[in-house]
């Protein structure tokens, strides 16, 4: 599965994720929320902006459990919270918004 981006195409594995990091543009985000059936908002952003920061610092794209947590520490508890996250990203939080963000498959996702 591939994305085409402005007359680019952005090679994916079989579940959608991009095979080249350094591919992701906030444009490239908004081709594979339409293919995941998400409309990309501030609240959106603001988690697929926080994955990216993360990721950045370690290294790996965090399993929904610790993602909540840190969303929870960073953003406060109104957003770092089951309910809020599955509202945004239905088909997992951790899943989803990784695949937007343009990250690897979270550690633990089936």
């Amino acid at each position: 599965m591939d994305y085409d981006v402005n007359g680019t195409t952005i090679a994916a594995d079989e579940e959608g994720y991009i095979t080249n990091l350094a591919d992701w543009t906030p444009d490239l985000a908004g081709v594979i929320a339409k293919a995941e059936n998400i409309e990309m908002d501030d609240e959106r952003w603001e988690v697929v902006n926080f994955l990216r920061d993360y990721y950045d610092e370690y290294q790996i794209a965090p399993a929904v459990r610790v993602l909540i947590k840190s969303v929870k520490k960073s953003m406060g508890p109104e957003k770092g919270n089951n309910k809020y996250m599955y509202e945004l990203f239905p088909y997992g939080p951790a899943k989803q918004a990784c695949k937007i963000a343009g990250l690897p498959k979270p550690t633990g996702c089936v």
